[in-house]
């Protein structure tokens, strides 16, 4: 699965884009037949972060937005929520 990486107003080092990388190739293992990932990073506070994932399926996307008080924390938690979302799309 292609990852796309955006960072609003800022840039990412290296080490987050691997922890993304990381993190979200592990859902490819999930689903079959995702065309492409997109990651988009907004920080909104020096305490509010957030991070939106999109991922293309045929027929839809999934879609899952997050804020926590880092971009690892909030990318975690919409690879947990995607999870779930992967699961239903699979099932239906």
């Amino acid at each position: 699965m292609n990852i796309t990486i955006n960072a609003v107003r800022f840039r990412t080092d290296e080490k987050l884009e691997k922890f993304i990388h990381e993190k979200v190739g592990k859902l490819d293992r999930l689903i079959d037949n995702a065309v492409g990932c997109e990651v988009t990073l907004k920080s909104e506070s020096d305490l509010k972060k957030v991070a939106d994932i999109r991922i293309n399926v045929p027929g839809s996307d999934l879609f899952v937005s997050k804020q926590a008080g880092n971009f690892e924390q909030a990318v975690s938690d919409c690879v947990d929520t995607l999870r779930v979302q992967i699961e239903r799309y699979k099932n239906a």
